[in-house]
């Protein structure tokens, strides 16, 4: 009796493996959406619109991009983690939903380790630091000192609590010593807006919305946050040359599906998106958002979120950011 269960159990499971496979190997047969978990038209929904278009060619099925906006991402990434793991939903995600939102949300939707398949991590994005010129500092050394001589006293405007920028400035401050005053807004445009307009000393944003009113004079540059230079401000030297070695703090855009996605899937999208970003037409397009090309293995992108999660869980805490 118990071996014809046992058989019985084998023979279930054989089934079930065989259709696993077939359906892998017959992916895709409709078409595959990418989820962002925020708005139309950000930093986040050109490049997957970009992705998206290549993977259709690629694919021969349609790729579709679809914004699901809201919790600083923790509702888009809610509905990719619930989704079925068969291939057809992705997420191109930032740092909230995988990362840094679990150290800042009480109730979270989901547990960013278990809830997703690491396919890539697709690109970094610096984000420059900048100074009005009426501050009487040149580079980022001088605004350590210049802090240290007036601790709070530099008013430091951030795109809102808990945005990358506010984390970034949050690790800098700890790197260093210094104490600012933070001015947060609702976005970033009306941050450096009034750091132009000389209302605020210091502001800190992606660098796509700085680099002309940094090449026109309007701003002074003082630093980039990735380790590699910014190539739309080659002039500006990076945190890490400025007395801080090994500072990196970015954005980052990875790919990810609901954990239990069949490997075969996992690893022919990873190679197809290695591949978008290795040509010419993928270089030109992240290059153009001063994007930083990534890629790698799925297992290369686990291992960089457990680094980001290492990173930034003590910097949250310390600096007691609460949503």
């Amino acid at each position: 009796m118990q071996g014809r269960i046992g058989s019985c159990a084998l023979a279930v499971a054989f089934v079930a493996l065989t259709s696993s496979l077939a359906a892998a190997q017959a992916w895709p047969s409709r078409p595959v959406t990418i989820v962002v978990p925020f708005g139309a038209g950000g930093s986040v929904d050109l490049p997957a619109r970009r992705l998206a278009a290549d993977l259709t060619t690629k694919l021969g099925q349609q790729v579709v991009v679809e914004n699901r906006a809201g919790a600083n991402g923790n509702i888009g990434a809610g509905y990719v983690a619930k989704a079925s793991p068969d291939g057809y939903t992705l997420m191109l995600s930032p740092p909230g939903p995988l990362v840094t939102n679990r150290f800042m949300y009480k109730n979270m939707p989901f547990d960013a380790d278990r809830a997703f398949a690491p396919i890539i991590l697709l690109a970094k994005s610096p984000l420059v630091l900048v100074m009005h010129p009426k501050v009487p500092v040149r580079n980022l050394q001088e605004l350590i000192t210049h802090a240290k001589v007036n601790p709070g006293k530099i008013s430091m405007a951030t795109p809102g609590i808990g945005s990358q920028g506010h984390l970034t400035m949050e690790l800098l401050q700890k790197s260093s010593g210094t104490k600012m005053n933070y001015v947060p807004y609702r976005g970033a445009a009306g941050s450096s807006t009034d750091v132009i307009a000389g209302q605020i000393d210091l502001s800190i944003n992606f660098t796509p919305a700085l680099v002309g009113p940094i090449r026109d004079g309007s701003l002074r540059g003082l630093a980039v946050t990735t380790l590699p230079r910014s190539k739309q401000l080659p002039d500006v030297p990076t945190v890490n040359e400025s007395g801080f070695p090994g500072f990196e703090a970015v954005a980052y855009y990875s790919v990810v599906a609901p954990a239990g996605t069949p490997q075969e899937i996992v690893l022919k999208l990873n190679r197809l998106i290695n591949d978008y970003i290795d040509s010419e037409i993928g270089k030109q397009q992240l290059d153009s958002g001063d994007m930083q090309a990534a890629g790698g293995t799925p297992e290369d992108l686990q291992k960089f979120i457990a680094g980001e999660v290492a990173k930034w869980g003590p910097i949250i805490k310390s600096a007691g950011i609460a949503m």
